[in-house]
């Protein structure tokens, strides 16, 4: 009985001792703290999301640079070796997310690094359609852990009132990737021969290598959780853990699979899903009036896959268009990180989805009806300004009303993964 009551009180005095050390915390001390989080997490998960994205999308430089030709890509094949990546990529990410809850993220997340990485410098060695489709199923299947598993990882180190901003850091990489990804093809392009190689397969050759190493230092890099984070002082730990708890009144964190049934039941999930996939649908490449009707509903990874393209047919050489393809992803980045920083400061996620939406409408408004390069141009970066940063809001509002740890897991999974779905749509 007496060991009872001491441990009751030594468990009083350490959630005594925590709330003090909250309550100690002024605001700028806890904005020191997050800042410093900041700097250990979102470096590191923003370089590896700005590698698949590149890895994900580098089909698009690749075509322009001479693969569609090598390949014999007539009719409709590129479209199809385009899509094909999105339908493992939406079945396996819910799973993954729940191997994430099982496994510590500085092991699972490095590891599908490689696994992708692998497929991808390995795509350097396609030489028929048939197998540029096998190597995207591939790609599409290993790296869907990603982007999800990132997400989940993010909301275990920040409450939901910060999340949207690091979530559009985060998410940022994916215009950085489309920037960079043009700036890269164009220098690749120059290895023409070298090898024996194409220049467009040294473009899926180096990235993925890139990828790789990135993969196997960031093993040494990542840090699990906050309760037993290297950078974090006693104090620090302390506060930061508190300041979760009570974010999570008190919800479930354990594995129960419970949990991913209360997730698949949720009709709100669906509503949510039905919007991402509206900012992620793709359509294909030919500037006809269905496609750009389409655009004007579903404009996410056209921008992605299909802006080369789209300037190279605006009457711009293969290199130029490589180029030309930076500064729309350029605006896209600033406006994501902007509008992540304002949807938190205001509390708001609506607002911020519809106006984004209202913004690429007014871009393939613009690409539609003329037919002049110069609006044309600006119409596409009307598009990615609008499409990119309503995708990280989505995801913010997602993982902050999901509930639990697992069922948040799997909500984000589910969200991004049927969304994803959006990416394999194509038509004739």
């Amino acid at each position: 009985m007496n060991l009872s009551v001491k441990g009751s009180i030594d468990a009083n005095s350490l959630v005594l001792e925590e709330k003090q050390i909250v309550e100690e915390l002024d605001p700028a001390e806890r904005g020191r703290i997050l800042r410093k989080i900041d700097w250990h997490l979102l470096p590191f998960v923003t370089l590896f999301y700005l590698l698949a994205f590149l890895d994900r999308v580098n089909v698009g430089n690749a075509k322009v640079a001479g693969m569609s030709t090598d390949l014999n890509l007539t009719g409709f094949k590129y479209n199809i070796a385009a899509a094909v990546f999105f339908i493992p990529y939406s079945f396996a990410e819910v799973p993954s997310n729940m191997a994430l809850k099982l496994f510590r993220p500085s092991r699972w997340i490095p590891t599908i690094m490689i696994v992708w990485g692998l497929v991808m410098t390995l795509m350097c060695l396609v030489n028929s359609f048939q197998s540029l489709v096998i190597a995207r199923v591939c790609l599409g299947l290993t790296e869907a852990g990603l982007f999800p598993g990132v997400n989940y990882y993010i909301c275990h180190w920040y409450p939901r009132s910060e999340r949207s901003k690091r979530i559009a850091i985060f998410f940022s990489a994916a215009t950085i990737a489309g920037a960079f990804g043009g700036l890269l093809a164009y220098g690749i392009e120059f290895m023409e021969g070298i090898g024996g190689l194409h220049g467009w397969q040294w473009i899926f050759c180096l990235e993925g290598l890139a990828t790789m190493v990135v993969a196997c230092l960031s093993f040494y890099f990542i840090q699990d959780y906050p309760e037993t984070a290297t950078f974090l002082t006693e104090p620090e730990r302390a506060y930061v853990l508190n300041m979760m708890k009570q974010d999570a009144n008190n919800l479930a964190t354990h594995y129960n699979i419970q949990f991913v049934l209360q997730a698949m039941k949720d009709y709100k999930l669906y509503i949510q899903v039905l919007i991402y996939m509206g900012y992620s649908l793709s359509p294909v490449a030919s500037r006809t009036r269905t496609e750009f009707i389409v655009r004007f509903l579903v404009p996410g990874y056209a921008i992605a896959l299909f802006s080369p393209t789209i300037i190279n047919e605006l009457g711009y050489s293969s290199t130029n268009a490589q180029l030309l393809s930076v500064p729309p992803f350029v605006a896209g980045c600033f406006a994501t990180i902007m509008v992540g920083i304002y949807s938190d400061k205001h509390g708001l996620r609506g607002p911020y989805i519809i106006g984004g939406a209202s913004v690429s409408l007014a871009g393939y408004i613009l690409l539609y009806s003329s037919s002049r390069p110069g609006p044309s141009y600006v119409g596409a970066c009307l598009a990615a300004i609008g499409t990119f940063p309503p995708v990280a809001v989505i995801i913010a509002w997602v993982g902050s009303n999901a509930g639990g740890d697992l069922k948040r897991g799997v909500a984000l999974a589910m969200v991004i993964g049927l969304g994803g779905l959006g990416g394999y749509v194509t038509r004739s």
